[in-house]
């Protein structure tokens, strides 16, 4: 059961570090190899939210990894493809068609026998 609770944590802040970074990526303007453009990419606040979520994300799953058999580990992983269908519905009001929600729903039978 730990191992669940703390897979669906780390596979929120996986998934949330995407959803951020989609973010920094709408508001960055076309490339340029000038320092005007880094620069204004220090500043956006979208890609230090994505690091932040990225950076606990993994310090999580190096705690995981070592404290959990890896066969069982590795497939909860998987969870935050679910997350992540779940952000493209919510946040980003994309449609999802049935076949994509079957998939979500085999990877969440998967993880449901890799845990038992």
């Amino acid at each position: 059961m730990q191992l669940i609770v703390l897979a669906i944590v780390q596979s929120l802040l996986l998934s949330g570090g995407q959803v951020l970074l989609k973010f920094a990526l709408q508001k960055m303007p076309v490339f340029s190899w000038t320092w005007q453009f880094f620069s204004g990419q220090l500043t956006n606040w979208w890609f230090l939210g994505c690091g932040i979520c990225y950076t606990l994300a993994t310090i999580l799953w190096l705690y995981i990894i070592k404290n959990f058999p890896f066969s069982m580990a590795y497939p909860m992983v998987s969870l935050a493809y679910v997350f992540g269908m779940l952000a493209a519905i919510f946040i980003f009001h994309e449609e999802v068609p049935l076949t994509r929600w079957a998939g979500v729903l085999l990877i969440m039978l998967g993880c449901i026998l890799v845990a038992k």
